[in-house]
């Protein structure tokens, strides 16, 4: 069975959420670069409700990305610009 708020690759796993709500209002993000995060992140953060923070360095922004993943572990649910995150 499906998950219904799950859309599969490509160019990767990403809730509904994410496809339709942020992608549209950030155009800047790039899914190669997002698909490069959660395939190598520079940092990885298990949350207490289990969701995963990635980090990794977005070239076509020239800043650290933040993409959040579900508890799953591989859905994308957010990604933008972290400002605050230091490697």
């Amino acid at each position: 069975m499906t998950d219904p708020e799950r859309l599969p690759p490509p160019p990767f796993w990403r809730a509904r959420y994410f496809a339709f709500d942020v992608l549209p209002r950030r155009p800047d993000l790039d899914p190669i670069e997002i698909k490069r995060i959660v395939a190598r992140p520079e940092a990885r953060i298990v949350q207490p409700d289990g969701r995963v923070r990635l980090h990794g360095y977005s070239e076509t922004l020239g800043r650290f990305l933040r993409v959040a993943l579900l508890s799953d572990g591989v859905t994308v649910h957010n990604a933008f610009p972290d400002d605050q995150y230091t490697p």
